[in-house]
């Protein structure tokens, strides 16, 4: 997926939730037919509903929401290998339900964490990563 995300990023107007709201049944059939994008039919209608969604939200809503599930990092030691680093916690199956109850689709609680991840929530640089710690800012 990394590797498609500046494909990612001109097919989805740079992830402007307010662009994305807007997108046509033509720009349903343009996203469907882009090889450079994952093109499930599920996955792209649930990306096209959900940015309808959160165009209603107010500003800052979803930022609060993401952060409201955010562990205590003193209760987090440091991954030692990547076998230490989960791909769910109870925050993220809370997330996700949280989520999945503001009608956001096709998120569970493997996508919430890794949602987690990309905002800075959890910090899963192994321990002796020189990166360890320069990631999220706590909140």
């Amino acid at each position: 997926i990394l590797r498609r995300r500046e494909t990612f990023r001109t097919a989805f107007e740079g992830f402007r939730i307010e662009a994305v709201a807007k997108f046509t049944d033509a720009d349903r059939e343009r996203l469907l037919a882009d090889p450079g994008i994952i093109r499930n039919k599920a996955k792209v209608d649930a990306t096209l509903a959900n940015a309808k969604v959160l165009a209603d939200w107010s500003e800052g809503e979803l930022d609060e929401l993401i952060w409201s599930y955010a562990p205590d990092p003193a209760g987090r030691p440091a991954p030692r290998s990547l076998s230490d680093v989960p791909a769910v916690t109870p925050e993220s199956t809370a997330l996700a339900k949280a989520l999945k109850k503001r009608s956001i689709r096709f998120v569970g609680p493997t996508t919430a964490y890794a949602l987690m991840q990309a905002c800075g929530l959890v910090d899963d640089h192994l321990a002796d990563c020189v990166a360890r710690g320069g990631g999220g800012a706590p909140r």
